[in-house]
């Protein structure tokens, strides 16, 4: 079992993703739907069924690269892009899932210069990238 702060690599993260089956049914959590990249303000994140199991950031490196990581000519916000946990934005993430439905999912913030966007996609074993 991860703690919270454990740093995960594809092996780890995919273990943790077929572990995790999601529930079908409609989950308070809503973020089933977040195939892709999706904006998630603080309000919306529900804070409470949500279980931080490990980290895809490593502390060591003091700037993770913003490189990303498209193979098959997939985008930053195609639901079909891979999971390259060495490439950004994943290199940023932190794992969570859900209590209630099992749902494992990514969460990263994005910073500009005039804002914050918070950041959450589900995690597809099937996407994830060695």
């Amino acid at each position: 079992m991860n703690t919270p702060t454990s740093l995960l690599d594809a092996a780890g993260l995919r273990r943790l993703a077929l572990a995790s089956t999601p529930d079908a049914s409609p989950c308070a959590c809503r973020l089933q739907q977040a195939a892709a990249w999706e904006s998630i303000t603080e309000e919306r994140w529900p804070e409470a069924l949500m279980q931080q199991v490990g980290t895809l950031r490593d502390a060591d490196l003091y700037e993770p690269t913003f490189e990303e990581w498209h193979p098959a000519g997939t985008r930053y916000d195609s639901p079909d892009a891979p999971i390259s946990v060495t490439h950004f934005p994943f290199n940023r993430c932190n794992v969570y899932r859900c209590t209630a439905c099992k749902l494992l999912v990514l969460r990263y913030t994005e910073f500009g210069g005039y804002y914050i966007d918070h950041r959450v996609r589900r995690v597809d074993a099937a996407l994830i990238a060695d």
